[in-house]
């Protein structure tokens, strides 16, 4: 995982574990630097404004755009 970037990730989640694997990380987990877990937005739990969130929003897209 060193070595992939966030889209990459998101697209080894779908490969190993399909729809429901993507479904869960989105749900259930967050990187969000403030711990914000209100607000679930489609790529997952966080406040959408720290350097994290951005970083996941931004990879979760371009994963997006490619499927």
């Amino acid at each position: 995982l060193m070595w992939l970037d966030k889209a990459q990730t998101w697209e080894l989640a779908r490969t190993l574990g399909g729809t429901a694997l993507v479904d869960t990380i989105i749900t259930l987990s967050h990187t969000c630097y403030l711990g914000e877990r209100g607000p679930l937005h489609a790529w997952g739990h966080g406040c959408g404004h720290c350097p994290a969130c951005a970083l996941r929003r931004t990879g979760f897209e371009r994963w997006q755009a490619k499927i």
